[in-house]
């Protein structure tokens, strides 16, 4: 059996024989799934029909939280597959030539609900988990290569902003503009989002970005900053504003249904994954900082280099437990690979996790779909839903006289911090060579030369869209435009009229239409 067939049957429990009889959860045999037990034919249902009350019970808890962002979502299964040697770059065992690993991918949209149409304007989640022999590795990125903000203290808040009004529970659009235009940070994301690359016509169709920078580290110890970029083999395939709405009245699961259906006829989708490499020496004078999460680095400075592709080409046996409850963390790291000075990244490293255990509980890394493939050597126990647990006459704490373990930086049996011992690197999160300072301070991002919040959309306006491109993205910007309040509506003419005159321009002119 493959490591990806493990994945997908742990937890399965055997099938029905033909005769077999039900049984309850705790294996006893069910008289009946169809009438309950009653005092007379025509009395009250009795409370100690204990099927009937265990049958209701947990139907009335089937459904765990949704995420706040991201609720709405599909997956697949498939395998990454290395091609090229990137070895002076990382000595992550997944990304070393002629390696293949096992892997899931969870594709969502941001603001909707679960119920909500896949096909709703929005940025869509790009989320992977490769099953490493050193553990799971997760990028949680998606399809564009930046994001609305730099800073996590705002995220609450936008998503707020994206989400529903609480008075009506509407969503609004006065609501989005007047958080994107009173945050000019936004500008480079909202961009892309109104053009055609936000409403991709499947997943299958559109690219994927790990969107943070990240760190790789060599066997020799020398660090570089990283970009993921996943290229999609099937091309570039859009909706138009027009079309993507028709499509969320007729399926509302229509990107989900398309990338099950294609695998279950054998049309495997591929990405090509593709890295930037820049020398850590270069980031401190990179025209733009390059750990802000709100910018690209320029291809024409750091081309993509090739690493390999992934493929999907397995459907989950059980969407619940497979896709609802795959726990994807950004905190999931392994040798070779580090985070960086991205504040949202270093924010996200906590809130993902905290949320997986709100949503589906304390020990959510137990549930076979979040277990790695390597052996786990913990001394984490006990708490609500666990089901694995340590050998009895192993310890539950550190350091001990037994044969437990400790970290791979403890060398010592007595936990000894003082002197030399009390400085050691921490390669495992990610090498900084140039904090600017060691004091605590509340700032923005060091500013680059180039820094400013509009200068990278008035590129992607004027030298990335063609005409076609330009005009469709007034459209959908005046078409998300509509209810807005006559304040926010000339601060959005402002906010465009900064990544470029003319588009600020045409943005007036087509919104006098639509009013």
């Amino acid at each position: 059996m493959s490591d990806l067939d493990k994945i997908l049957t742990q937890g399965e429990r055997p099938a029905a024989q033909p005769g077999e009889s039900t049984t309850r959860a705790s294996g006893q045999p069910v008289p009946s799934e169809n009438t309950s037990i009653t005092a007379g034919p025509q009395g009250p249902v009795v409370l100690n029909d204990s099927h009937l009350i265990d049958k209701l019970a947990h139907f009335n808890r089937e459904r765990v939280p949704e995420r706040t962002p991201h609720a709405k979502g599909h997956g697949a299964f498939g395998e990454l597959h290395v091609t090229e040697d990137v070895s002076q770059y990382t000595k992550a065992k997944l990304f070393q030539k002629g390696t293949v690993t096992p892997m899931v991918g969870r594709f969502s949209t941001v603001a909707g609900e679960q119920g909500s149409p896949d096909t709703w304007r929005d940025v869509h989640g790009f989320a992977l988990r490769f099953y490493t022999e050193d553990g799971n590795y997760d990028i949680v990125g998606n399809n564009t290569p930046v994001f609305f903000l730099r800073d996590g203290m705002k995220f609450p808040d936008f998503i707020h902003s994206q989400k529903r009004l609480g008075s009506s529970g509407l969503r609004d659009a006065d609501m989005q503009w007047d958080f994107w235009t009173r945050n000019p940070e936004t500008a480079h994301q909202v961009t892309y989002l109104m053009t055609d690359r936000g409403t991709p016509k499947t997943t299958r169709h559109q690219d994927g970005f790990g969107s943070h920078t990240f760190q790789w580290i060599n066997e020799e110890g020398q660090a570089f900053w990283v970009k993921y970029h996943f290229k999609t083999r099937q091309g570039w395939e859009n909706f138009t504003d027009d079309e993507a709405a028709m499509m969320a009245g007729r399926n509302a699961d229509y990107h989900r249904q398309d990338l099950y259906e294609a695998i279950e006829r054998g049309d495997y989708p591929i990405w090509d994954v593709k890295v930037q490499i820049m020398p850590m020496a270069e980031a401190e004078d990179y025209r733009w900082n390059p750990f802000d999460l709100t910018k690209v680095w320029s291809q024409k400075d750091y081309p993509l280099i090739s690493v390999g592709y992934f493929v999907l080409n397995r459907n989950p046996r059980n969407f619940f437990a497979q896709i609802e409850q795959l726990a994807l963390d950004p905190s999931n790291l392994v040798p070779g690979v580090g985070l960086s000075p991205d504040k949202m990244l270093q924010a996200r490293v906590f809130a993902y996790s905290d949320q997986q255990r709100y949503r589906i509980g304390t020990n959510y890394r137990q549930l076979p779909v979040n277990q790695p493939l390597n052996k786990v050597n913990t001394y984490e126990h006990e708490g609500s839903m666990s089901f694995l647990f340590n050998a009895p006459e192993e310890p539950v704490y550190s350091p001990n006289r037994f044969d437990k373990g400790n970290g791979y930086l403890d060398d010592e049996e007595v936990n000894i911090r003082e002197g030399a011992h009390e400085a050691q690197d921490a390669p495992d999160m990610y090498i900084n060579p140039d904090p600017h300072g060691a004091d605590l301070t509340r700032a923005g991002y060091v500013k680059h030369r180039d820094d400013d919040d509009f200068m990278q959309p008035g590129i992607l306006y004027r030298e990335v869209l063609d005409d076609e491109g330009r005009e469709h993205l007034v459209t959908n910007i005046t078409n998300a435009m509509v209810g807005v309040h006559p304040e926010t509506e000339e601060r959005v003419y402002e906010y465009f009229t900064n990544v470029d005159p003319e588009l600020g321009r045409r943005v007036r002119e087509v919104f006098a239409t639509k009013k």
